[in-house]
């Protein structure tokens, strides 16, 4: 199917001058952007990038992240192409979702900790009309399943080219792309000044109606969140929902820090100019990962059987 737009938003979140600040995120989404007007036929006008760099004219906040992507899913038509690329912390909270106390729920972590759920990527996606794509590259920690209800097509519970999970360590040149739930909770308790362990409650208290929905929806409300059919979300996670993505700062002089999975997938683009399959680019991102020495960082694919078959940004072939 001819694309008619072709739109993106890219987020990278270094968090300067914290003690979760990372390196490569902002390189990440600068280097995809030009893969998208190079090679993918994006125009420049379509593509958002917020980054917390200084000076950055459009902080990726919760609030901000989620207004670009709703702008962004408002003009969709059928045939249109529509990315959003993350590159920062992940982390995951107690599931709010009735009878799953037990559970917990993948999120990312923007600038000002508001984050953003599968709840609220899985009601973005809900929105698509027919006949259009909403791709989502995310290399943050616990990013498997961070579409709500997506099928797995590569996952925990797959086995790639016979391969048997394991969990070597990671490399000393990375940093975990992760914010522990308790780290962010007591960060949001400094703010609020409450006394609960119920991060809901801190959220709604700072964000009021910009916090995810997850936190706003009663827990019989998020059971009726429903999957669409068909259904437009294709989710290429940089690991399973129990492990870390890697932030990579080279220890050479002049190396360029860069997330494990982004760069991964940058690599198998440049080596494969030809047009590559959604599965395709995550098994072969896989084994780029492994090559590195980062065996511990499986990839995974959510999104329809049609969909993982179907051409990575439907490149012209």
């Amino acid at each position: 199917m001819e694309a008619k737009k072709r739109m993106a938003v890219l987020v990278g979140c270094n968090y300067p001058n914290t003690k979760y600040e990372l390196h490569g995120c902002i390189n990440d989404v600068m280097a995809m952007r030009e893969k998208l007007m190079s090679r993918f036929g994006f125009e420049e006008s379509n593509i958002q990038v917020l980054t917390d760099e200084p000076g950055s004219l459009l902080m990726p906040t919760g609030s901000n992240i989620k207004r670009a992507l709703g702008r962004m899913v408002s003009k969709a038509e059928s045939g249109d192409v529509l990315f959003f690329h993350y590159s920062g912390h992940g982390t995951r909270v107690p599931s709010m979702k009735h009878g799953n106390f037990l559970r917990q729920d993948e999120a990312i972590v923007p600038c000002d900790f508001n984050l953003i759920t599968d709840i609220d990527f899985r009601h973005l996606v809900n929105r698509m009309p027919k006949g259009a794509s909403f791709t989502m590259i995310s290399d943050s920690c616990h990013s498997g399943g961070l579409i709500d209800k997506e099928k797995e097509q590569i996952g925990p519970s797959t086995i790639v080219n016979g391969e048997k999970l394991s969990l070597p360590s990671m490399p000393n040149t990375a940093k975990e792309k992760t914010i522990p739930f308790q780290s962010i909770l007591q960060h949001l308790s400094s703010l609020t000044n409450i006394n609960t362990t119920d991060i809901g409650t801190h959220l709604l208290e700072s964000f009021g109606e910009d916090a995810s929905l997850k936190f706003q929806l009663h827990p019989r409300e998020l059971d009726m969140v429903d999957l669409l059919k068909p259904d437009a979300g294709i989710l290429l996670s940089g690991c399973q929902a129990n492990e870390s993505s890697a932030d990579m700062n080279p220890d050479s002089a002049g190396g360029k820090a860069y997330g494990a999975f982004s760069n991964a997938i940058e690599n198998v683009l440049e080596k494969n100019p030809a047009a590559l399959s959604n599965k395709q680019v995550v098994v072969m991102a896989r084994e780029r990962l492994k090559q590195q020495g980062l065996g511990q960082q499986h990839p995974c694919l959510y999104c329809s059987d049609e969909n993982a078959e179907a051409v990575f940004l439907r490149q012209h072939t």
